[in-house]
């Protein structure tokens, strides 16, 4: 028997590999920093190359200290989602940067298809929303800006796909161009509805079906590593993208539960279960998963700032030399500060999808300081997580279904345990905390261990998850209600 899941965790930052024992628990990690590409204002870029090159340097490193290929059952593979790479199928040579997921540059694209009338099509659809956050708007401008792209898709000589598509293509060796229903459900090609490329979107956003991958369970046969990269051929076995596969690994299988991952930006999943719930409130619908052939559906809610408002605190404001020392300021800032940042740096996310407003600093006097400031962009993640948590549960209730009534959370900003309560107080839930918070690259290994036994089916999976520590609501009710009203308040200004 082998003795790890080897799960790649290919995210906007960073990327990493980790070795995950039978009882979910990591065992070895190797990260490499993500270059950040930006051409313009409000564009975003990658270069998939570097991708790829650090994907292998990561995965080669955690096979150290008596590890080899033959302790590893499976790879599990999680990714940065609506990241769009277009390559040449022959040469495996992207024709251009990719184009990452906060890019924008298909803002206004997206407004003359809403303008059209196009949008309540596309929900219908796909569940998502008319916005330049998704892939197929990408995907469209590499094909009509990049010279001949579009005449080379039309011939079948290019590849389009997410991180995860990309990845595989390279670990196979370019002999599978295949991808997941998660990552599917992003691109606002894909009908969650049927589980297919749906035509009618391929022929309104111009996009030739021939680029587009093969979409397959998230447990599945993804086909096998070239020899030479890792020194034996291993099983590709599970894929999803980052926030579903952190929904699998904080063990949310059933309607009702749901979860927070506060990395980059922040992303809240609520499991609905076999039903599909449309939102009246700008929320999204999505695939949580799709597991021997049965679809669970899923709402989402999506900021695009979390964990990134903390590096610009540390990077651009230096208010800050570490991310570990907000914790401590946000302590011992004045507690009756009315100082409120809305973050909308490269616009708002749900409920709003406001892609041109832009960030401000409200209710600053004189004795504002910098652990003020730091204290109000921690808790403008907390605001916006309420922002969905309040969507969601009016979403549930129309669809006759149970509200959330805890939310469990993980990522990086949740070691901040000012922040995690401050998330409680607002949100007035309780906010649990794992005992392992890898829960995005878990989730990609549960999937794999799913698919190869190595973890048995969702029953056992479940068994694994553990509450390190719970967060109660202490807040006065009439003090979160005034908070959050004033937080409404200035959200408003900034959409103007």
């Amino acid at each position: 028997m082998a003795d790890y899941i080897l799960s790649i965790d290919q995210g906007t930052t960073s990327t990493r590999a980790l070795l995950f024992d039978n009882a979910g628990s990591p065992m070895r990690v190797r990260q490499k920093d993500l270059r950040q590409i930006f051409p313009r204002d409000g564009w975003v870029e990658h270069n998939a190359e570097e991708i790829w090159a650090a994907t292998l340097e990561v995965c080669r490193g955690v096979l150290t200290s008596g590890t080899t290929v033959a302790n590893i059952a499976a790879i599990g593979i999680t990714n940065q989602r609506e990241t769009t790479v277009l390559w040449d199928r022959a040469s495996g040579k992207p024709v251009h940067n990719a184009i990452v997921w906060q890019d924008r540059r298909t803002a206004d694209y997206c407004a003359k298809l809403k303008a059209g009338g196009k949008e309540p099509l596309v929900q219908a659809k796909t569940g998502l929303l008319l916005d330049p956050y998704f892939s197929g708007t990408k995907l469209r401008w590499l094909l009509d800006n990049v010279e001949g792209a579009r005449a080379r898709a039309e011939k079948g000589e290019l590849c389009f796909g997410t991180i995860d598509s990309w990845l595989i293509y390279n670990l196979t060796g370019g002999k599978r161009h295949v991808t997941d229903a998660t990552n599917a459900s992003r691109t606002l090609l894909f009908n969650i509805e049927t589980n297919e490329w749906d035509e009618e979107l391929l022929r309104l956003f111009d996009i030739p079906r021939g680029v587009l991958p093969e979409v397959l369970d998230c447990c599945a046969d993804f086909g096998m590593t070239a020899k030479e990269l890792l020194g034996a051929p291993v099983p590709i076995a599970g894929v999803a993208g980052d926030q579903q596969a952190a929904t699998v690994g904080q063990a949310c299988f059933e309607p009702g539960l749901m979860k927070s991952t506060y990395g980059t930006g922040c992303f809240a999943v609520l499991n609905t279960g076999a039903k599909r719930v449309e939102s009246r409130n700008r929320l999204l619908g999505t695939i949580a998963y799709r597991i021997g052939g049965e679809t669970t559906y899923a709402l989402e809610g999506s900021i695009f700032m979390a964990g990134a408002i903390v590096q610009w605190l540390r990077d651009e404001m230096k208010l800050v030399d570490t991310s570990a020392e907000s914790e401590q300021m946000a302590r011992d800032a004045n507690p009756n500060s009315q100082a409120v940042l809305v973050p909308a740096f490269t616009g708002l996310g749900a409920p709003y999808w406001e892609p041109n407003a832009r960030a401000a600093l409200f209710g600053m006097t004189r004795d504002t300081g910098a652990k003020e400031v730091v204290r109000a962009a921690l808790e403008s993640v907390s605001y916006q997580t309420r922002d969905l948590m309040e969507a969601m549960a009016a979403d549930m209730k129309a669809a006759g279904l149970t509200s959330p009534q805890a939310l469990r959370v993980d990522g990086g900003m949740v070691a901040n345990n000012w922040f995690a309560q401050n998330l409680a107080d607002i949100l007035g839930r309780p906010v649990e905390r794992p005992e392992i918070t890898e829960t995005t690259a878990l989730g990609a290994a549960y999937l794999a261990g799913m698919q190869t036994g190595f973890y048995g089916d969702r029953a056992s999976v479940a068994k694994h998850w553990r509450c390190e520590r719970g967060f109660s609501p202490e807040m006065a009710e009439s003090e979160r209600a005034a908070r959050y009203e004033r937080w409404l308040g200035y959200v408003k200004r900034v959409i103007g």
